[in-house]
């Protein structure tokens, strides 16, 4: 028996259903594809660069004569000194910097409205606009030299509107509650925001300067812009010397000729992924650990 015919969709109704089926469908196979090209690319480079990854590897310094016995010794000591003075440099900042924005400014005046959007703004500007800005300052105004401290500040710059945001969005997860129940218990602000505030919002900002790190250690064209170079065979033992990086490296085995080099940049392409999968995972933890505790 049929449904009587004010029960039944109208026209227009079916009409909505059938455009949102079809949307679904559009969104699923835009997935699919997306989803297809990444593990396409990530098995032909693992299927190239499996076979050079080993301790050998990873102890030897980069070689333009023989890429059989090539390694990234240099390059992964510099991506690790760039991403450990970026985050020596951008967490007190950022730290400090969302801390006074999210709990000092209870009245958004036009002056903390201004620097709120430039901040959301800045994190959105292309990263080679940073590595002018620091060829800019740290090169030429204070003569920085092109080492791995000129490269660390320029970072710097890059990934601090980041940390700024993430630690606001996880001091605004705070509930309100906690800091009025410090207040009224005769905390003063500074003592809240130490004692509460910071070790409940503390997850969320160890996340943010996780992915902070991710990206100091995945960006080149800020790099190449204050002086990274492409090839380097010595290890940088001071914050004044040359430098390279892995996708640095990346890019200057991809140009050889020699099918031995993109092998070995395939190889490097695993160590830097591998890098990169274990401080987001990482990251993902520390979140999965704080939602469990709420």
């Amino acid at each position: 028996m049929s449904s009587p015919a004010f029960l039944q969709p109208s026209r227009h109704t079916k009409k909505r259903r059938r455009k949102d089926e079809i949307f679904k469908l559009v969104c699923v196979f835009a997935a699919i594809v997306a989803v297809a090209i990444l593990a396409t690319l990530i098995y032909k480079v693992f299927v190239d660069g499996i076979g050079r990854v080993n301790l050998d590897f990873l102890r030897k310094s980069p070689s333009q004569a023989f890429p059989k016995k090539a390694g990234i010794l240099s390059p992964l000591l510099g991506s690790i000194y760039i991403m450990l003075l970026t985050i020596l440099f951008v967490v007190p900042v950022g730290v400090a910097a969302a801390i006074y924005l999210e709990e000092f400014t209870i009245r958004k005046n036009k002056l903390v409205q201004f620097i709120q959007l430039n901040i959301s703004n800045l994190a959105g500007v292309p990263s080679i606009v940073f590595g002018m800005l620091g060829l800019s300052l740290f090169y030429t105004t204070m003569q920085l030299g092109k080492g791995i401290l000129t490269g660390a500040l320029t970072m710097s710059f890059l990934v601090l509107p980041m940390v700024i945001l993430v630690t606001q969005e996880a001091l605004k997860a705070v509930p309100k509650s906690y800091r009025e129940a410090a207040l009224a218990l005769g905390s003063t602000q500074w003592q809240t925001i130490r004692k509460v505030v910071l070790p409940r919002a503390l997850p969320g900002i160890l996340t943010g300067i996780i992915l902070a790190a991710s990206r100091a250690i995945g960006e080149t064209a800020p790099l190449i812009v204050v002086g990274a170079v492409g090839f380097v065979t010595f290890n940088p033992k001071g914050l004044g010397d040359r430098y390279t990086v892995l996708p640095l490296q990346i890019l200057d085995w991809i140009g050889q000729p020699r099918e031995d080099f993109r092998v070995a940049a395939a190889a490097a392409i695993l160590v830097l992924m591998a890098l990169l999968i274990t401080l987001n995972s990482i990251a993902i933890f520390i979140r999965a650990r704080h939602q469990s505790k709420v």
